[in-house]
Parts: structure tokens; C-alpha cells; sequence
């Protein structure tokens, strides 16, 4: 049987003329997929047959990492943040991705849209009510309940949830996007790392990059669709009575929802993934306008220009803020989770926002993808966070408590202190769930470009796999020990690509500075008799070491591997 060991086109057509009609065909990387695979449905299998003691094994790993890795986890954020202003203001800024002439795909409203959808989502509605309140309450540096403690809640949140997940979705996104476009590369994590490793990409240094790319996607994902889906049986729960809050219910949600993301993937990246973000971005502009307009509007305002300020004075104290001399373990629930978290999700959103962002310069894309939606963040979190202070502080209170007992409730909790709170709750459900399945549809293209070898249109049964999967994982963390299981996957499974994008800044940055002075950049594509660099969208990009996979109905022929045509080696 032939391997594929170098670069190659998509391939064209079917299987022989003498073989039975096909069924469904896969068109995989066999390493990547199927050992990515057989790790994931192994630790999804492993979590159902062990439920009752993998809780307790979650405590102690997420302790375990949270403890001795906290402080890389730090430095790796600052380090990858400095870099990537670093190339906003330096002389990389005007070099175009896909070369001089090409052109956007995508409008700039559904490129922004599209961005924010994949980079935040679930995550921003399931925290935006309920870190503010927690951090109120229980605040590491200022004496709970005061004001101070609301300045400091806010700037902790600033923290999670402003320039430093952005930065690193621009890391990876700009290097995927650099080396693709420009360089001729396959859309893969591996591709990335040409500069440092050379032929080694292609062999099984380069399997398992992306093997571990997968599968912190998959895990970070996971995690997002796990809290998403408590959110929504929260908000069914706090509107029907009659709809408990179990993890029964939630495990219905998820294979509802799942299906519905399913739909959207088989409709494709133009059809379902752009309609949707659409949707869900001015359903939860609807939903935020609505806040600060019928909330306390100017307090919100006035929140909002100090929010910015406090975060800017002391952005460089807290960014790098261990908890060393005050010897607490409070950063592990928070800062070092959400750290872990944004690298694991790094390779799904930085892959998406690649494959969207044709045609936009350096310059452009590090503004449109670090500035732009860490302002709308801010601001969600603002109109949200100081609206539920603003009642805990001078109106009737009881948010904290909601929080305190059910971090899923507290936006539904806020929402009933307005006008028409059956109507916005509603709301809320369906931007979640919207929002649920903009991250499973992208988080599935984005699993199936990397163990498809870097083919950006894999067959769309390999995508439903992967979206059932995620489906599915979500399913087990939540059975496997709920919030706690959902920080230890994205802790556990940032930490090892944690050292992969240090690695990715390195390499991006010795491609730029040979692409920009002319340097030979040298490409070995095997047999490849395609275009070395791509100019526009084609089926035409070259990939690593596929094989499809005819699979038959029954009366036919057994399922044989076959080689994806053009650069085969015996």
C-alpha cells in the first residue's frame, strides 16, 4: 500500500471503475487521525467507566498543574502579547497574507462577526454576570464588598478576558495564515514550524504537533460546550419549573444541540458557520443594548471609560500578579484556568480566524483580531458585570447569592430584575445556544483540517465525526465531575501546547524576516506539481501524507485504503 509522506493536492475524482459505488469516503492523515481519535473516544470511554472516581482524579491534577505551572502559564501569555504588539507597530505590518494582490474573502463586518463568534461565545455569556460578582465577593486584593473590591473585580476580569486571549488566537492564527498563504503550506499547526525543523515536519516530530494540536482543540472546546449547556438548562430551569437542572437534562441538550451544530456543518463555512455567527452576534448586540439602555445607563458609562483606565495603570502588576507573597491558591480557579483555556482553544480559533482572513495585512489582521473584539469584550463585561454590581451595591441585591449557588443562573438572575425578563431570558437561551453551535461547527472544520493533513475540504462525514465527538467528550467531562472536570481538560491539555506556541512565535518570526529581505525559503513538496504559493481559495493546496479511505455499502467490495493521487511515494 503507497503513503503519502510530503505536500500534495486535493484530490480529484473516485474510486476505480471496477470497485462497487461508494458509500462515504474519508480522506485523513492516518497518524494524526486515528491516533488523535483513539485518544479521545479512549478518555471519553474511560471517564463513563470510571464516573464515580474521576472526580476526585480531576481535583488533583487540576491542583497539581495549577500549582507547578501556574507561573509558565503567566510568562507564556506576557511573552506572546509583547510579541504580537511587537508586530503591530513594527516594519512586518504591510506584508499582505496570500501576497500582494489577493483580496479579503469576507466582508469586514462578517469577518468581525465571525471572529468574535469563534474567539469568545458561550464563555463571555456563562462568566459575564458571574466573575464580576464572584471576584465582589470573594476578592483576593481588596476587602470584599467595598467599592475597591468592584474596581478590582473588573480589572480581574479586564485581565481574562481582554488582550492576552487575543493575542495568542493572533499568534497562531497569523503563523497558520503566513504559511499557508503565503509560504504554500499545508493549514496545519505543523506547517508552522518549517523554519525551525525543516523535513522533520513531515515525519513524526510533525504528527505529533499536530496530533496535540487536535486534541487540546477538542478538550478546549469541549470545555465551552460544557458550560454553555449548563447555561441553557439554567435558563430553562429558571423559566419552566417543570425542567430540572441535572445533568440528565443537559446531556439531552447536548445531543440536541449537537445535531443542530451537525446541520451547520454539513451546510458549510459560507452557508451555516457565517449565517450563524451573523445571528448569534446581533442577537447578543440585541441582548447587550438592551441592558445598558433599560440598566443604570450612565453608571454603566461611566464604568466603562474607568474599567479601561484601571486596566491600562495596572495592567503590567496584575498581568504578571503569581499570588507569591500572599500564598493563596486563588489564581488556580481563575487566572491560570483561563490561561489554559485560550491555549487550548488557540488552534481552533487560530485556524478559523486563518482560514478567514485571506487577503488582510499583518497590520490589519493583529488590529482587527487583538483590538477590535478585546473592546467589544470589554464592553459586554462592563454593561453586564457593573449592571448586576450596580443592584448587588445600591438596589435590592441578591445576585451574589445566585452566583454563589449556581454560577449557570446568575445572567437569568439579572435579566429578571429588568422588564419583559421571560422575553430576554429567552433571548439569552438562543444566543447561547447559537453561539454553542458556532463553536462546535468551527471547532469540528478546524479538527478536520488538521487531521485531514491540511486539506481545508475533507469530506463532510469526517466533520460530523468530529462534531458528534465533541458532543460527546462534553458529555463525559460533565458526567466525570461538572466545572471541575471542564477547567482540568483546558488546564491539562493547555500546558503541553503552552511550550508549542513559544515555539510558534519563534518560528513565525524567522519566516517573516526571510519573506520580507528576499531570503531563499526553501520548500521540499516531494512530487507536488502544483503552484508553490497560493494566490486565491483553490481545492489545489497541497497536504500532508493523506489517504482516502472508500468505505462500501453492504455487497460491496471490503474498505481499502487508497492513496490521495499527485506526490505518492511507494
Amino acid at each position: 500500500m503507497q503513503d503519502t509522506s510530503r505536500n500534495q493536492a486535493a484530490p480529484t475524482g473516485g474510486p476505480p471503475d471496477d470497485q462497487a459505488p461508494a458509500w462515504y469516503k474519508l480522506d485523513v492523515h492516518p497518524w494524526v487521525f486515528f491516533t488523535s481519535a483513539g485518544i479521545i473516544i479512549l478518555f471519553v470511554g474511560l471517564t463513563i467507566f470510571f464516573e464515580k472516581n474521576v472526580d476526585n482524579l480531576f481535583h488533583v491534577v487540576q491542583g497539581a498543574v495549577s500549582n507547578y505551572a501556574g507561573w509558565f502559564f503567566v510568562g507564556t501569555m506576557n511573552i506572546i502579547l509583547i510579541y504580537i504588539v511587537a508586530l503591530l507597530l513594527g516594519r512586518f505590518g504591510d506584508i499582505r497574507i496570500g501576497g500582494e494582490g489577493a483580496k479579503p474573502e469576507f466582508s469586514t463586518l462578517s469577518w468581525f462577526a465571525m471572529l468574535f463568534s469563534a474567539g469568545m461565545g458561550i464563555g463571555l455569556l456563562f462568566y459575564g454576570v458571574a466573575e464580576p460578582m464572584f471576584h465582589f465577593v470573594a476578592s483576593p486584593l481588596a476587602e470584599p464588598g467595598t467599592p475597591e473590591a468592584a474596581r478590582v473585580a473588573m480589572d480581574f476580569t479586564f485581565l481574562h478576558w481582554g488582550l492576552h486571549p487575543w493575542a495568542i488566537y493572533a499568534l497562531v492564527g497569523l503563523s497558520l495564515a503566513f504559511f499557508s498563504f503565503n509560504k504554500g503550506l499545508p493549514l496545519s499547526i505543523r506547517s508552522v514550524f518549517y523554519p525551525l525543523l525543516g523535513e522533520r515536519i513531515y515525519g513524526p516530530i510533525g504528527n505529533v504537533i499536530d496530533i496535540m494540536a487536535t486534541v487540546a482543540t477538542m478538550f478546549g472546546v469541549a470545555t465551552s460546550l460544557g458550560l454553555g449547556v449548563q447555561q441553557v438548562n439554567a435558563g430553562l430551569s429558571h423559566l419552566f419549573g417543570a425542567i430540572p437542572q441535572n445533568t440528565f437534562v443537559q446531556l439531552i441538550l447536548i445531543a440536541a444541540i449537537t445535531a443542530v451544530a451537525t446541520w451547520s456543518v454539513v451546510r458549510g463555512l459560507d452557508a451555516g458557520i457565517k449565517f450563524l455567527s451573523q445571528v448569534n452576534v446581533f442577537a447578543a448586540l440585541g441582548l447587550m443594548l438592551f441592558v445598558l439602555l433599560l440598566g443604570p445607563t450612565l453608571f454603566i458609562l461611566n464604568a466603562f471609560i474607568e474599567n479601561l483606565g484601571v486596566y491600562v495603570q495596572n495592567f503590567p502588576s496584575l498581568s504578571t500578579w503569581n499570588e507569591t507573597y500572599e500564598n493563596t491558591e486563588w489564581q488556580n480557579g481563575w487566572t491560570v484556568f483561563y490561561w489554559g483555556w485560550w491555549i487550548a482553544w488557540s488552534p481552533f480559533v487560530g485556524m478559523f480566524i486563518a482560514r478567514v482572513s485571506y487577503g488582510r495585512t499583518v497590520r490589519e489582521f493583529i488590529k482587527g483580531v487583538l483590538l477590535v473584539p478585546a473592546l467589544v469584550t470589554f464592553l459586554w463585561v462592563t454593561v453586564f458585570g457593573d449592571a448586576a454590581l450596580h443592584i448587588e451595591m445600591f438596589g435590592d441585591g441578591g445576585i451574589a447569592k445566585a452566583v454563589q449557588e449556581n454560577i449557570p443562573v446568575s445572567l437569568f438572575v439579572l435579566l429578571e430584575k429588568f422588564p419583559f425578563s421571560a422575553v430576554t431570558s429567552l433571548l439569552a437561551v438562543f444566543v447561547v445556544v447559537t453561539f454553542f453551535v458556532t463553536s462546535s461547527d468551527s471547532g469540528s472544520l478546524v479538527i478536520d483540517i488538521i487531521t485531514a493533513g491540511g486539506n481545508t475540504e475533507p469530506p463532510k462525514v469526517q466533520r460530523i465525526f468530529w462534531a458528534v465527538t465533541e458532543g460527546c467528550v462534553a458529555a463525559a467531562l460533565l458526567l466525570g465531575g461538572g466545572l471541575v472536570a471542564l477547567q482540568t481538560a483546558a488546564i491539562s491539555t493547555g500546558l503541553p501546547f503552552a511550550i508549542i506556541l513559544l515555539g510558534m512565535a519563534w518560528a513565525l518570526h524567522r519566516g517573516l524576516c526571510q519573506y520580507q529581505t528576499g531570503q531563499t525559503f526553501e520548500l521540499s513538496l516531494g512530487n507536488y506539481e502544483g503552484p508553490e504559493f497560493r494566490t486565491h481559495a483553490t481545492r489545489k493546496m497541497p497536504t500532508f501524507g493523506r489517504r482516502q479511505i472508500w468505505l462500501h455499502k453492504p455487497g460491496g467490495r471490503p474498505a481499502r485504503a487508497k492513496p490521495a493521487p499527485e506526490g505518492g511515494q511507494t
